[in-house]
């Protein structure tokens, strides 16, 4: 797909009844559909050299034509912030994302974010839609850190966003919780909605809850604090954070659903966890289908020196604590 160029596409008895965006998507294979359906809206691309809505059903002998305007510039600036690039090639680039770093450009958060620094760091970035910019599917919380995947071309959004939808990609976490688990393994079935009063958190006891599945298996058993490993099998925004606190497993440092008196008694934990300034969570392995190749990829986050500093003071003390019996 060359943008600026005209493109006629005759549409034969086997085109008959497919929508209008559909037909240029399939035709243009950098085209999304969303993306055709806001050309056509734009008048871009009509049907026999009239305006239709995207929804339009074509019937044998129907002339689509049009064209794609160059992408422009997003308007977001280009910052040289330092990114960990765990792999990168044409279509994709994987990212050992660092606690404080906010995902996407949004009110009180203009700039210093990870489009920022991936529309410094990718000169090869393609359209997605009629910018150039990053393509963001899916997004880890601002002190949340470890594995995130992003698309550089509109093909590979596309290809990247239906393996999320169809729940294919395999997101796998660590996370430091307040407690012990009283067994080995489980799965946290609890859905998770906005908050009624606190638009800003999310709660499993909404009216509108939507499901979710968390799966989780204990990893290291640490005096009053369990490492989990977990799974997601949906991806509702703050799920780990909010299925933990469910269960009465608020996530370490969690500064929204945690216990912030929890070792309020015990002045060793206290001294432990002061240091804590954040959420004791980490995405720590995703693994995908390679939107072009088809390749199964698996990209693992080593531990952040935060999280693996409070793991081991913890172990040590769960060592001296034996010690003494």
């Amino acid at each position: 797909m060359t943008r600026g160029d005209e493109y006629s596409f005759p549409a034969d008895a086997a085109s008959g009844g497919i929508r209008l965006d559909v037909f240029i998507a399939e035709r243009l294979p950098e085209c999304s559909r969303s993306f055709a359906g806001q050309l056509i809206t734009s008048e871009r691309f009509k049907v026999n050299g009239q305006v239709r809505k995207p929804a339009y059903r074509l019937k044998a002998g129907d002339v689509v034509t049009g064209f794609i305007p160059p992408p422009q510039a997003s308007g977001l600036l280009p910052e040289p912030i330092p990114l960990r690039i765990l792999y990168e090639d044409h279509d994709i680039v994987a990212i050992n994302k660092q606690p404080g770093l906010v995902v996407h450009p949004a009110p009180g958060h203009g700039s210093g974010t990870l489009v920022n620094a991936l529309l410094h760091h990718c000169p090869d970035l393609g359209a997605i839609g009629a910018e150039i910019r990053p393509g963001i599917v899916h997004r880890l919380d601002k002190d949340t850190t470890g594995t995130l995947v992003v698309a550089k071309n509109a093909a590979a959004l596309e290809h990247l966003a239906a393996q999320f939808k169809s729940r294919s990609v395999q997101k796998d976490y660590l996370a430091l919780v307040h407690g012990e688990m009283t067994s080995d393994s489980g799965a946290i079935r609890l859905p998770v909605g906005r908050h009624p009063v606190d638009r800003k958190r999310m709660t499993t006891r909404s009216r509108k809850g939507r499901e979710a599945e968390t799966v989780w298996r204990v990893a290291r058993r640490l005096c009053g604090f369990t490492l989990l490993e977990l799974r997601l099998k949906t991806g509702r925004t703050h799920q780990i954070r909010v299925h933990c606190a469910a269960i009465q497993r608020p996530i370490v440092g969690d500064p929204v659903y945690g216990r912030q008196k929890e070792a309020a008694n015990d002045p060793e934990i206290q001294l432990l966890l002061a240091p804590v300034r954040r959420q004791m969570l980490h995405a720590w392995r995703l693994e995908i289908d390679h939107p072009r190749t088809g390749e199964r990829m698996a990209f693992e986050s080593p531990l952040p020196k935060d999280l693996e500093r409070l793991i081991a003071e913890l172990e040590a003390r769960s060592r001296k604590l034996r010690g003494k019996k």
